[in-house]
């Protein structure tokens, strides 16, 4: 019986697609359904859709997650085993994760593990439940755990046992009778996937635990500001940040969307005393933004951390001031290499969310997205299973950890923090050149000749896939 209509099926699906292949060979373009593909090859899915969208809406898009464009490169950076030259770490050898931030700070932050949950607010972005799933899970691995542009949450402060919060826009955490219960202060000024740009919650989409926590009264919008309030100079700047490190004694940080303007941005953040630069790379995630702040602003992560490590070292400032790397850090070879190229520690979000909510999802698929389960506006968030939760997103973490403590044996170092830039090795010239990563084309001994030889791949504007390079005959 069941052979039967499985036949009867294939039957008709086989004459449905017959004659549908068959019409689309024989119509004009103007009248065929095949003028999707061509049509959404040219513009994209993604853009096709947020066309449609905006032509809809007559509005912004707001695009949760953050930009789909993957600007670094990271896959063209690999790490280097060693078995010889440097003998890998024997197996019975634990690897030293933990992380010290602010250690100029009278009261300093220290990690078990390099990575910390990144800046999501309550409200803004994520549901209580969610704040408090992502706590208990940073706590349950010995990391902290990120307040966003928020004010101070009461659940999601007690289930923390290291919390970082954000001295924000938005002015929520701004007084001393919040920010006193932090274990470190970032003073927010921007974000990969918004850039410095003004950002407004309107009156109707916040409930009364949100109205709460930020002290908003009925009626009254939630409203970030593209600067600072109270800080319009560098001098502004400057004292807020010994302000607070005098008041607080716990590490006081900076954290920006990167930019071309780094290394200018970066010197008043050393000149004003920050314990700790958070730099958040173009693909950074976001609640919702628009998808022109998210596709088309900011510098990719992995050159923001570049060029920040350098920065550091050239200014020798490098152990006094810890550098944080975020934005599209979602494995953990990714989180790894950003912290082989300088990094102190590293914030992830969207990947967390992602652990977080894992084989929950099912509660929402087919008819609600994922994310229904997870932020504030969510229709499915009372559904959450926050004890679920928290031990996915936990052993996620310790899943990550593992994977990086793996790389490090096999470099032969045995503690997280000693893998360097020297550890990697690039297919890409042009990468190497910009990060001062080796080329892993040619030996060390030959990197200097190689880029000589090369020298008119580099001077001319075209890509440099099309260059015609002459080589030399030990080259060939």
């Amino acid at each position: 019986m069941i052979r039967f209509i499985e036949n009867i099926i294939r039957s008709a699906v086989d004459a449905t697609v017959d004659k549908a292949v068959t019409r689309m060979i024989r119509d004009q373009y103007t009248e065929n359904l095949f003028e999707l593909v061509p049509a959404t090859t040219k513009v994209g899915t993604t853009n096709l859709m947020e066309i449609a969208m905006r032509a809809n809406q007559g509005t912004s898009v707001s695009r949760p997650l953050g930009s789909p464009i993957h600007l670094s490169p990271w896959e063209k950076i690999l790490f280097n085993p060693c078995h010889l030259f440097r003998f890998p770490t024997p197996e019975n050898v634990g690897i030293q994760t933990s992380v010290t931030i602010g250690q100029r700070a009278r009261k300093p932050l220290t990690l078990s593990i390099p990575v910390m949950i990144a800046a999501m607010s309550f409200g803004g972005a994520l549901s209580k439940s969610t704040k408090i799933a992502l706590a208990k899970a940073a706590t349950a691995v010995g990391t902290a755990t990120n307040s966003g542009e928020a004010g101070l949450l009461e659940e999601e402060r007690e289930a923390a046992h290291l919390f970082i919060g954000q001295y924000n826009r938005g002015g929520w955490m701004n007084t001393p009778d919040k920010y006193m219960r932090l274990d470190a202060i970032e003073i927010q000024l921007g974000q990969g996937a918004q850039g410095s740009s003004p950002q407004r919650t309107t009156a109707k989409n916040i409930g009364e635990d949100y109205r709460e926590v930020f002290g908003l009264q009925h009626g009254e919008d939630a409203l970030i500001h593209s600067r600072l309030p109270g800080v319009n100079t560098k001098e502004d700047f400057i004292q807020l940040v010994r302000r607070l490190r005098d008041e607080s004694g716990v590490p006081v940080g900076l954290k920006i969307a990167a930019t071309h303007h780094l290394e200018k941005e970066l010197a008043i953040a050393v000149e004003a005393g920050v314990d700790f630069v958070t730099v958040d790379g173009a693909e950074g995630g976001t609640h919702g933004g628009s998808p022109t702040l998210q596709d088309d602003v900011g510098l990719p992560t992995l050159f923001a951390v570049a060029r920040t490590s350098d920065f550091f070292m050239r200014k020798r400032v490098m152990g006094d001031i810890q550098l944080l790397a975020t934005g599209g850090l979602v494995t953990p070879g990714k989180m790894l290499k950003a912290l082989a190229l300088g990094a102190d520690a590293v914030y992830i979000g969207t990947a967390a969310v992602m652990a977080l909510a894992s084989e929950q999802m099912v509660k929402t698929v087919p008819f609600e997205p994922p994310t229904s389960l997870v932020v504030y506006s969510g229709k499915m968030t009372d559904q959450l299973d926050v004890e679920q939760a928290a031990l996915n997103l936990t052993r996620y973490l310790n899943a990550c950890m593992q994977e990086m403590e793996q790389v490090a044996i096999s470099l032969g170092k045995t503690a997280i923090a000693d893998i360097a830039k020297s550890d990697l090795c690039t297919i890409d010239p042009f990468l190497a050149k910009a990060t001062g990563i080796q080329l892993g084309m040619v030996s060390s001994e030959e990197q200097e000749q190689f880029f000589v030889d090369t020298q008119p791949a580099f001077d001319d504007d075209r890509p440099y896939e099309h260059q015609p390079v002459e080589f030399s005959e030990k080259q060939l």
